[in-house]
This record gives structure tokens, sequence and C-alpha cells, in this order.
């Protein structure tokens, strides 16, 4: 795996969802470092691009409520546990649970394993609500897919959540996760 400055030269292959980010961010003037790799669908891959990176790798998970009518994207620290009980208490949303591809697809364009901030570039109607553990601000860079998992991104933490979220009409909810 070797980290690269912006955009594949040759884009043979790739998918327009991927495409369409590198659209995205180049038409941002946001300067970012990717890695090709393969589908990272297990921890050892997962360390192996943190490594080559350098960036806060984040775990991203796509939830609802029980009545699958409120959507979120909640980004934290890799390594952190996820406990229902400690966002539903912040956010006032009772019985979270893990929303259905099917979703992942209609509102941000993603399939399973691809969850990323990038996909809410594709949410024009704001229906996913961003949640942000503190300590992803914490680091100067984040690493995040561009919504496909054979490519990883390395970006400026405050272009991330400036520029960039500015740009797709997002706002964050900042959460605080122990993680004990």
């Amino acid at each position: 795996m070797k980290l690269v400055c912006g955009r594949p030269s040759d884009l043979e292959g790739r998918l327009d969802k991927e495409i369409r980010v590198y659209d995205f961010l180049d038409k941002l003037g946001i300067e970012y470092m990717r890695v090709d790799h393969e589908a990272a669908d297990n921890m050892e891959i997962c360390k192996a691009i943190d490594q080559v990176l350098e960036a806060t790798i984040c775990k991203n998970l796509f939830l609802c409520n029980r009545q699958q009518t409120a959507f979120y994207l909640l980004m934290m620290p890799g390594d952190k546990p996820f406990k229902t009980k400690e966002i539903s208490s912040q956010i006032n949303s009772a019985r979270l649970s893990f929303a259905g591809p099917e979703h992942m697809e209609e509102y941000l364009d993603i399939t399973p394993g691809a969850v990323s901030v990038m996909g809410l570039m594709n949410d024009k109607n704001n229906v996913v609500k961003l949640l942000v553990d503190e300590d992803i601000l914490k680091g100067e860079y984040v690493g995040c897919h561009p919504c496909v998992n054979t490519s990883s991104l390395k970006i400026k933490t405050e272009d991330l959540f400036g520029k960039i979220l500015e740009a797709m009409k997002h706002d964050m909810t900042v959460v605080h996760l122990v993680g004990e």
C-alpha cells in the first residue's frame, strides 16, 4: 500500500460514487491523500491501512430509531466500544439500532463495509444526522472511505468538519463516548 496525493490518475474500474467524491473534494480545493487497498473487511487490513494513513481512523456506524424515521451516522474512534445507551441519552432517541443496507444506499449511496462521512454528500435532504465523538476532533487528520471500501482518504480534520461539511450542507452533533 502506498499513500499518494489526490485522485487516481486512471479512473478505469472505479465506481461512479467514488469518482464523485474526488470531484467533490477537488472542486472545493481540499488537499487529501489516498491509499488503495483490498476490501477493508477485517481488523488486520484496517490496522495496515491505519499505519499507512497515520490519521484518526473512524468506526462509522449507520443507526436509526426503532420506527426507522430518524437516521444517524456516528463517527467514533475505532478502538472505542459502541454502547447504544450512551448515544441514546445524548440525542434523546430511545432504542437505536443499526439501520439496514437499503437505507444506507437510499440516503448515502453506500453499501455495508464502506460507510463513510463522505456519503453525506449524497444526502441532499439532510435525512441523516451526523454524530461525532469528541475524540475524533482532536487529531490533525481523519481517515475515511471515498464511498467504497477499497480506498481510504486522509483529510485534515479542520477541512472535513469545516469546508466539507458546510459544502454538504450538514451539521454535526458532538457526543461523548466513555469507551470503558
